[in-house]
């Protein structure tokens, strides 16, 4: 007997307002861009844990458009319209489907469209009919709105931060798409969330932090009957829309009662613990200063605010700044995306002595250039292979790339912004992120994956589109009352969604 067909497909990408550099069909072509049979060849990451759980349950997939990229600004709309008319085309030419399977974000945004994934769902959604089932996967961060919950059966999210379990995740997605076109299951699911929006820096899973404690307590739900699957959402700040919180998702068998009662907590407790998620910070002078006085190392300067997976463009300078200007000859490592800068370091050759002006090029309304000389020590073509995380076994592409020393600092200059997972970037180009007095870090959170044991991690305080704190942040579409820029707000009631 042969299993359902099952339509499998999905755009993946995080998106931010505040910067960033727009994303184009090109940028997804630098990660995955796939079409038709050439998506069921992915073996890693959420789509090879969809295909696998349906080559076991001996489903049939069905195969539409899988692209995924890095972190940026908001899509282009050129972008957009083309990416999803082909995924959409695709699904109406395979109709009638048993249900569909997407692989999804939750923070992607174009210039026009504030909700790329309620749109996909919606459109796909009018494409099968309301009794097909739709689950689609989403990254912890997502920004879940009520065209995602009410469009589809199922949205499951990662449960890791660093995100070490894209492909469980997309098994855990399939099987619970499989269970329920099959008729085993009955998914109701219920999403509570507060006006809560703070950065990823106290956002890990794992330790003792309050996102780590209260995953786990999302997670242990599902040891009750009926319950299929949970989710908590620390949602992606740096997007500017309306209705944004953070919260709990509770995926009941035929139970919508218990859902509801499940998720409301999982919110209530959210905003009762949310003092606990902002950072104590300090600016790149002090960082370095602080840093100097430790007698061991590493010391990670944490440059959150140019982060490059929350869509910052990556060409901050704000801490190789500090450096060169109070510990010059302090043994340093730090990346920046420059492309002008690559180019003159390429153009010059291996062993040149170069004057560049560095950084707020690509995204300048966070700073000003400034004068760095050095010696190029290593020139490549930017290519690197992700070793785990969403992009396993998926080239990384940062374009001609250049290491550049200046005293005891070397400089990794990128053309194109990608996002960090566990120091692929330097290793590819020669560089030993882990021997530096100063690690200059711009994830909030992979940099763990290279420094495990580092004696001390200072948050920066510095401008940027993706900041440890988003109370400078000029928000327009998300409207107040929401924490930090209000701590208390009377009669509040978590949102719910079902």
């Amino acid at each position: 007997m042969s299993g359902p067909r099952v339509a499998v497909g999905g755009i993946l990408t995080e998106c931010n307002d505040f910067g960033g550099q727009p994303i184009d069909v090109a940028a997804f072509a630098r990660f995955e861009l796939r079409y038709g049979d050439d998506v069921l060849t992915v073996a890693g990451g959420v789509m090879g844990g969809m295909l696998e759980v349906l080559a076991e349950r001996k489903a049939t997939p069905v195969p539409l458009l899988f692209a995924s990229t890095s972190p940026g600004g908001p899509l282009t709309d050129e972008c957009y319209e083309a990416l999803r008319r082909d995924l959409l085309a695709a699904l109406e030419a395979v109709v009638p489907v048993d249900a569909v399977l997407l692989a999804l974000h939750g923070a992607a945004v174009s210039e026009t469209v504030h909700d790329i994934e309620g749109d996909l769902l919606e459109r796909a959604r009018s494409l099968v009919g309301p009794d097909v089932p739709i689950v689609a996967t989403l990254d912890l961060h997502a920004h879940v709105t009520e065209e995602m919950a009410i469009n589809a059966d199922g949205l499951v999210a990662w449960e890791t931060y660093p995100h070490r379990d894209a492909y469980t995740t997309g098994r855990r997605g399939a099987s619970l798409l499989v269970d329920a076109a099959v008729g085993a299951t009955r998914p109701t699911m219920v999403m509570a969330k507060v006006p809560v929006l703070t950065g990823a820096v106290n956002g890990s899973t794992e330790g003792d932090g309050p996102f780590a404690d209260m995953m786990r307590k999302a997670k242990a739900l599902e040891e009750r009957p009926h319950v299929l699957s949970t989710s908590m959402f620390l949602v992606h700040p740096f997007i500017d829309r309306p209705g944004m919180g953070s919260g709990g998702l509770v995926i009941a068998d035929g139970d919508p009662a218990g859902a509801r009662t499940a998720a409301l907590a999982l919110a209530e407790e959210y905003w009762q613990r949310r003092h606990e998620f902002e950072p104590a910070m300090s600016s790149p002078a002090e960082a370095v200063r602080q840093g100097l006085a430790i007698d061991d190392q590493p010391i990670v300067l944490m440059e959150t605010a140019d982060a490059c997976g929350g869509g910052a463009a990556g060409d901050s300078v704000a801490c190789i700044a500090a450096l060169l200007r109070h510990a010059p000859d302090a043994t340093s490592v730090a990346p920046v995306v420059d492309p002008g800068a690559a180019a003159q370091c390429h153009a010059a050759g291996v062993g040149a002595e170069v004057t560049l002006r560095l950084g707020h090029r690509l995204d300048p309304r966070w700073g000003e250039p400034i004068s760095v000389s050095g010696t190029v020590e290593a020139l490549t073509d930017g290519n690197f292979v992700y070793e785990g995380g969403i992009w396993e076994g998926v080239i990384g592409e940062m374009g001609p790339t250049a290491v550049l020393r200046s005293g005891g600092l070397q400089i990794v200059i990128a053309t194109h912004p990608t996002y960090e997972w566990t120091g692929e970037q330097y290793t590819s180009v020669g560089v030993d992120a882990g021997a530096p007095k100063f690690a200059v870090v711009k994830n909030p959170m992979n940099y763990r994956m290279v420094y495990p044991d580092a004696p001390a991690v200072i948050v920066i305080d510095s401008p940027g589109p993706t900041p440890a704190s988003v109370r400078s942040l000029p928000f327009e579409r998300m409207q107040r009352p929401f924490f930090p820029l209000d701590d208390d707000i009377a009669g509040l009631r978590p949102t719910v969604f079902c």
